[in-house]
């Protein structure tokens, strides 16, 4: 043993490589690259072990939900180096993330490295050389109560997934996934997207004019109609979403009585009936937590969840910003003084209160004893510090949590509000009041560094709320003001608004379902699985969301119910707080508590108990007037069953275009498809060689034919980004576009056949041996020979072009689009795996690293001009890393009895 040599274990590279700048020569800084063991799935199980407890769940749930972990295929390289290292060690310090997720991580490490020498672990909220040291200085015990809360979450939702997916798959679709908090999040928008299709809209109108009193100097404003004879002026507000009044006691003014009101007001006298000015004030929000900078980051920046979690996660294993999963919004000491302080060095000491803000958490059950998450260090850097080393979103991240900081430490806005009516009496002898309302900021205070921005309102376009600076002139009680630009103006109540992505997670949080850490994994999962896609901004279910969530509403009320939901996070909380026990908490969940009731009833026995399913119901939606949409498994069609049958008896069916909102598939909408769509997918026949079935569709961009591949097999359990990976890997079905000269409706299969065959080898050109194709691509029909590509001059030629005649069009000058070989963008060295030259190369989908093997998308935060050879290095050796790995049986252990010997 090397004497003196210490080893630390981080989760990722850019952690590691951080912190071993901070440490000393005798510090081995390694990454175990996240976890390194899990639940397998149990077809990986050992044969002895498939018909065991462990067979099902690869739990036993029979002996206290004993878990049955095995190394990751792709970690165990990791695991035997850093085995190695340890050997050549004489202290292993466990620097994971202080969650759970970190802390289980740790646990892992510890029960697979089995190390002999001292262990310490060692946490921090932030990468900067004082908090590495500090947590040099302070290190502490393993949490083994971390550790089983983040235990009993993988069991309970290896459980969930494993008896209720197999239901979707039988009476819904293959490969489908239910999940804790992913059904409940998936249920939120389709109930919001319900609400839409059963809205009915109402009309309304108002008045609004401009005023001036009597001094040409003061400023004129506008104010709208809110009163007629004594009675409020209805708004949208005042309408149910089945268009009618909530009251009976308002004024609902149609385009008549409106336009009469401008007419008998157009030469009234307006005076003002009423003045009223108070003080105003605006305190700061409060520092960032995940939640609300997940919100934050998506109304401001326009950033995905999962893309602002993966900013922040490399600002933070960079030294820039504080851990960024927690769920406090409370500041240490030394980071209030530093905000302060710079509010007085950039803004003025006026400008920062006499004593510190201070914040606490309002979530339920905060998990974490984490600070918000802020500039890292005792001492925040400007924007303009870190400008010339961060880019792209990662600056404009930093931004945001810098601003909202530093603004949370600073003196609230002040200044006057004031609210005026004005009143006249029309000629026909009615009473009228218009009113209007203004700010006027007198001291900034914090929005001179940031203000918090708000989601999209539902009634923006009625009276105009309180607007910063809109200022009123000045007057009193009695004294009259000119109106002019009297106009009546149509109104139409608007539909609740679809979720967006920061909508949702305050949704979630508000509900207390989940964890904040976790959202940016959930909308990843309900997007790729299909149940929601994005329209802009907005979250649109599918109609096999409707589906599933029908069929879970109707057979598993209480797992998608959101009271029950949140309690199960409030329980796990408990767990981890070691006020309940985590086996007898499973059991509850699992077996039931014995008494036989319904309300006792667990989960094993409602899925035994679930009886017949009507599966063809849970996949209809009634649209009206006989007409039913049906979740087919090619997709959504229409079915008219209230037209006269064919002969042969089938009704009438269309398919129903993709890009067609659930809200959007009215009674008229769907007649019209009846009328022009074909009958659903057009089953053209199966491949006679590969034995799948062959079908045409209307697609987004077009018809096209495509075969009909069984669903993958995806284990539910695994990680958002190991059924992601795993999804990519599955086989991919054969598609093509119809020609020009094709229909739906004549499409045979032989053409079908035809166009799944390209590309088509064409020949061999003689002079360089490469071989010529010729491929139909987005821009058209061409050949291709290596990287040198030519157009054809018809889809037809794809088939009848012979290779003289390629070999001719090859002879000729290269003309239009890519002309010329493009030169890569940098030269960045040799890679130490492949031993080839790394380039940055610029190509369809943006700029990306390769060494002529393995290539990688340049993540938003780095640029062609800015990223180093060696950021080029680990980007490679990532994307080698997630290559779908051989499935191999793993080495039995004995979970329970080793789990024992560490933990409680």
């Amino acid at each position: 043993m090397s004497a003196g040599r210490k080893l630390v274990i981080v989760e990722s590279p850019a952690k590691a490589r951080t912190i071993a700048g901070y440490l000393g020569e005798e510090y081995d800084v390694e990454a175990s690259v996240g976890h390194i063991r899990d639940l397998p799935q149990p077809s990986e199980l050992p044969a002895d072990m498939k018909k065991g407890p462990f067979g099902k769940f690869a739990v036993d749930v029979d002996n206290g939900f004993a878990p049955y972990y095995v190394v990751d295929a792709d970690k165990k390289k990791k695991v035997s180096e850093l085995k190695k290292l340890l050997k050549d060690s004489d202290e292993l310090f466990l620097a994971t993330d202080e969650d759970r997720e970190g802390e289980a991580i740790a646990w892992h490490l510890l029960q697979e490295l089995k190390p002999k020498v001292p262990v310490k672990r060692m946490v921090f909220h932030e990468i900067t050389r004082e908090a590495i040291q500090r947590a040099l200085a302070n290190t502490r015990e393993l949490d083994d109560r971390l550790v089983d809360a983040q235990e009993t979450r993988r069991i309970l939702d290896r459980l969930y997934g494993y008896e209720v997916s197999p239901v979707l798959w039988r009476k819904v679709r293959q490969g489908l996934s239910a999940g804790r908090v992913q059904s409940v999040a998936t249920r939120l928008v389709v109930e919001r997207e319900r609400e839409r299709m059963a809205f009915v809209a109402a009309d309304y109108w108002d008045v609004t004019g401009t005023f001036a009193v009597e001094d040409a100097a003061e400023p004129s404003f506008s104010a709208r109609l809110t009163s007629v004879d004594g009675q409020r002026v209805a708004s949208g507000r005042d309408f149910l979403d089945t268009g009618q009044l909530r009251a009976a006691d308002v004024a609902h003014l149609d385009e008549a009585r409106a336009t009469a009101l401008v007419a008998g007001l157009a030469d009234a006298d307006f005076s003002v009936a009423s003045l009223e000015t108070k003080p105003y004030t605006r305190r700061p929000a409060a520092p960032f937590t995940t939640s609300t900078l997940q919100q934050e980051a998506s109304r401001k920046l326009r950033m995905a969840s999962r893309q602002t979690m993966r900013t922040a996660q490399g600002l933070y294993e960079n030294g820039y910003i504080t851990y960024m999963r927690t769920d406090s919004s409370s500041l240490s000491s030394q980071a209030i003084d530093a905000a302060r302080r710079q509010a007085s060095e950039l803004y003025g000491a006026e400008y920062v209160p006499d004593a510190p803000r201070v914040y606490t958490s309002k979530a339920k059950g905060a998990q974490e004893a984490h600070e918000a998450i802020r500039p890292a260090g005792d001492q925040f850097r400007t924007p303009a510090q870190v400008a010339r080393e961060l880019s792209g979103d990662q600056f404009r991240l930093y931004e945001l949590i810098w601003k909202r900081t530093v603004a949370s430490q600073m003196a609230d806005a002040r200044g006057q509000t004031a609210s005026v009516r004005l009143g006249a009496t029309a000629a026909d002898g009615t009473d009228v009041l218009f009113s209007a309302s203004g700010t006027v900021i007198t001291f900034r205070g914090f929005l001179a560094a940031y203000e918090e921005g708000r989601d999209d309102s539902r009634y923006s376009e009625e009276a105009p709320a309180e607007k910063d600076d809109a200022r009123l002139p000045k007057m009193a009680e009695g004294d009259p003001v000119t109106g002019t630009d009297l106009t009546a103006d149509g109104h139409r109540t608007s539909p609740p608004p679809r979720f967006t992505e920061a909508s949702l997670v305050k949704a979630l949080e508000e509900r207390g379902i989940g964890r904040p850490s976790t959202y940016a994994a959930t909308i990843s999962v309900i997007q790729d699985r299909g149940y929601v896609t994005g329209r802009g901004q907005a979250l649109v279910p599918s109609w096999l969301a409707f589906a599933v969530t029908r069929l879970l509403e109707e057979n598993f009320d209480w797992l998608v119910d959101y009271d029950f939901t949140a309690e199960m996070e409030e329980d796990l909380d408990a767990i981890a707080a070691g006020d309940k026990d985590r086996v007898a908490w499973l059991s509850r969940f699992y077996f039931g508590d014995g008494s036989g009731n319904e309300e006792g009833e667990g989960l094993r026995d409602l899925v035994a108990n679930l009886g017949d399913i009507d599966a063809r119901e849970v996949n209809s939606i009634p649209i009206g007037e006989g007409i039913v949409l049906r979740v087919g498994r090619y997709g959504p069609y229409l079915e008219d069953s209230a037209a006269e049958p064919a002969e042969d008896g089938t009704t009438r069916r269309a398919s129903v275009p993709e890009e067609l909102a659930p809200d959007e598939l009215t009674v008229a909408k769907a007649r019209e498809l009846l009328e022009t769509q074909p009958e659903g997918d057009q089953v053209l026949g199966t491949d006679p060689v590969a034995g799948t079935p062959i079908v045409a569709r209307n697609g987004r961009y077009g018809p096209y034919v495509t075969e009909i591949l069984p669903d993958p097999e995806i284990d539910t359990s695994l990680s958002a980004a190991a059924q992601k990976r795993a999804l990519a890997a599955a086989p991919k079905p054969r598609t093509a576009s119809l020609f020009k000269s094709m229909s739906l409706q004549s499409v045979t299969l032989d053409d079908a056949l035809m166009l799944l065959s390209l590309p088509r080898v064409v020949g061999v050109d003689p002079e360089t041996g490469t071989e010529i194709t010729a491929q139909n691509g987005r821009y058209g029909p061409y050949l291709k020979k290596g990287t040198d590509s030519r157009t054809l001059a018809s889809e037809e030629a794809l088939f009848t072009t012979t290779l003289e005649e390629a070999l001719a069009i090859y002879a000729q000058p290269k003309r239009g689009r890519g002309a010329t070989s493009a030169p890569p963008l940098r030269e960045l060295g040799d890679d130490p795996t492949s031993e080839k030259p790394i380039t940055v190369k610029e190509g369809r989908f943006g700029a990306y690293v390769t060494d002529g093997v393995t290539n990688r998308t340049l993540p938003r935060d780095l640029t062609p001009e800015t990223i180093t050879r060696e950021q080029a290095v680990e980007l490679l050796a990532e994307k080698r890393a997630s290559a779908p790995a051989k499935k191999k049986a793993p080495a039995r252990r004995a979970p329970a009895k080793a789990k024992a010997s560490t933990k409680k």
